[in-house]
């Protein structure tokens, strides 16, 4: 009956386009954009993989990711996503099978729907073969990889297919894809795993060894996306922060400025900017000369940093502007892929048909 349940799937099922990201997850539906973008977090009974039910529903996304750092010895919080690859394959397993069960409705059991996935650029065949074999254990029928630079590009709206020199910077949790793009394929990229999770780790290592505070994950989040700045500001912002004193452990309350910050963020900025470099001077004469004047898109979560286009601008020489609605541009751009995957089928790398 395999033809049957296939016949199925193609007939009732809508195609999904996922960007499986270090930080969050997010979901197109085929014709109806995206449907989904939440925290890549399972709150699951420690030593399983079975989900923690909240209220009425599963401990996923949303639900899980307020439990960081605060659940008792019987719940562990996981995120199973590391530096853009699986970390925990069970974990991701049942993650997958739970948005795209939300994404597909009730439909979703009797359907199989093909998943477009994003994947960093720099991911070993390994690390992809792990996120091929976790889409189809959760129920896809097809899955087609695509490098994340290149989806970025797209749902950026970048001229991939054109022949000529487009730049794209996709700043995520984990990695940062760099990529110079021309006719449709990548003619020259990189991949960095740095990204917004190592900056959050930079302020919780700044806050401890200058402060005596320890803070956790969400709270180093708000203060990078509130005070954090690439560059000082002309008119420092402040901020108050809770913790827990390294000596007393008792809570305590500081304040702090986002000059203080941006001295916290200063070795992943320059990372970023190195691995931009590096690209910028592999790239064919030709195209480096596209890029003069038409510069670089940025694109991810982490590029909405303060400051951070422009000190890209200063140390490339480039023009720099960040993509319209940067979090979902490789999400968007599987979205894309989707109308019609015949036509991109040589950019995809595909599994299961």
């Amino acid at each position: 009956m395999g033809w049957f349940s296939d016949l199925i799937g193609r007939m009732f099922s809508y195609d999904l386009g996922i960007d499986l990201g270090t930080a969050n997850t997010l979901v197109a539906v085929q014709g109806r954009g995206l449907v989904i973008s939440e925290p890549s977090v399972v709150a699951v009974h420690r030593g399983t993989s079975r989900v923690v039910q909240h209220g009425n529903q599963l401990a996923v996304g949303d639900t899980a990711k307020i439990m960081l750092g605060k659940t008792p010895d019987k719940i562990q919080a996981i995120r199973p996503m590391k530096d853009g690859v699986i970390a925990d394959f069970d974990i991701t397993e049942v993650m997958l099978r739970y948005f795209i069960a939300k994404a597909h409705g009730r439909r979703f059991g009797f359907t199989r729907p093909r998943l477009v996935v994003a994947v960093p650029s720099g991911i070993t065949a390994v690390e992809k073969r792990a996120v091929k074999n976790s889409a189809m254990s959760a129920g896809a029928r097809a899955v087609y990889t695509i490098p994340e630079p290149m989806a970025a590009a797209i749902g950026a709206g970048l001229p991939v297919g054109e022949p000529v020199g487009s730049m794209i910077v996709d700043i995520g949790g984990g990695t940062c894809e760099v990529a110079v793009i021309s006719i449709a394929g990548v003619v020259c990229a990189d991949s960095l795993r740095v990204g917004g999770d190592e900056m959050d780790e930079c302020v919780i290592r700044y806050l401890k060894n200058e402060y005596n505070i320890l803070i956790g994950e969400n709270t180093a989040e708000q203060v990078k996306f509130q005070i954090g700045s690439a560059l000082p500001l002309e008119e420092p912002l402040t901020m108050r922060i809770r913790g827990r004193d390294v000596h007393s452990g008792m809570p305590r309350e500081i304040e702090i400025d986002s000059s203080e910050i941006s001295e916290a963020l200063r070795d992943p900025v320059l990372a970023i900017v190195g691995v931009i470099k590096g690209v910028l001077e592999r790239t064919q004469p030709e195209l480096a000369a596209d890029l003069l004047e038409r510069g670089m898109c940025l694109a991810g979560g982490a590029c909405l940093l303060r400051g951070l286009p422009q000190v890209i601008a200063r140390e490339t020489g480039l023009p720099v502007r960040i993509a319209d609605d940067p979090l979902t541009c490789v999400a968007r751009g599987c979205a894309a892929l989707l109308d019609d995957l015949d036509d991109f089928r040589p950019i995809l790398d595909t599994e299961g048909e």
